[in-house]
């Protein structure tokens, strides 16, 4: 399930919670852009024993979208075979989709900052959705949210 969320700031947000445990979930936050050429935002993720948060996740605008690839996982409702995957160009973020009987998508959210440094960590959860609407909502959602439109 999506929401974008309005905060008391009014700052947009998108959460995105697991159809099986709602206590497992993804926050879009932090939205801010320097030039016309990129979006920064935060990715937050929890589930029970788990917080992980990057701070400043980059879309360029020249990267294989994350809209777009939400998008035609929603658009492909019925399935398909396999694991689909996306990433942002530094590979700080990580998004893979899986589909299972019942009509459910599964995305597994990974962060992975600094990933050449020493020290580097890694964190992931998984949300499942329906593949039809929720898919679609939460393509909006995130559409909405990286163009910095109000929800």
């Amino acid at each position: 399930m999506t929401s974008p969320d309005g905060h008391l700031d009014d700052e947009p947000r998108v959460t995105i919670r697991c159809q099986d445990n709602p206590s497992v979930g993804v926050t879009f936050c932090d939205r801010f852009s320097f030039d016309a050429d990129s979006v920064h935002y935060a990715l937050e993720l929890r589930a029970p024993g788990l917080t992980a948060r990057v701070d400043e996740v980059v879309a360029w605008i020249w990267d294989s979208d994350l809209t777009t690839f939400l998008e035609e996982l929603a658009a492909d409702y019925r399935g398909w075979d396999g694991e689909r995957s996306w990433q942002t160009d530094d590979r700080d973020l990580t998004l893979s989709a899986v589909f299972r009987s019942g009509g459910y998508v599964g995305l597994t959210w990974a962060l992975r900052p600094w990933s050449q440094a020493a020290g580097g960590w890694g964190a992931s959860v998984t949300t499942w959705l329906e593949a039809g609407e929720q898919m679609a909502s939460l393509a909006a959602d995130v559409g909405n949210f990286l163009a910095g439109e109000q929800p």
